[in-house]
């Protein structure tokens, strides 16, 4: 949870600082682009470890890395939107 506030922080700062709208679809999808790869890399790394067979580790790692990074997205995102509204509110 910790970890999600400080993405939200983060998103309220980077919203706050760059002027303007941010391409919001953009950053989805890149994000989902990047969970994807990291997802594929943990997985691969999981399926080494003793406590699951190659594929069973591979999809256990893939899709808890994917989801994560997606939801990491989503507050970054919902966090540019409070950005957006405080330097409207702000900077006028």
């Amino acid at each position: 949870m910790v970890l999600e506030v400080l993405v939200l922080l983060i998103g309220i700062a980077y919203g706050y600082m760059n002027p303007g709208k941010e391409d919001r679809m953009a950053l989805l999808k890149k994000g989902a682009m990047i969970g994807l790869v990291l997802g594929i890399i943990f997985g691969i790394i999981l399926s080494f470890s003793p406590r699951f067979s190659f594929l069973g580790g591979f999809f256990v790692g893939l899709i808890g890395t994917v989801i994560e990074i997606v939801l990491m997205t989503i507050f970054f995102i919902v966090g540019t939107y409070i950005g957006d509204w405080l330097e409207v509110k702000f900077k006028k």
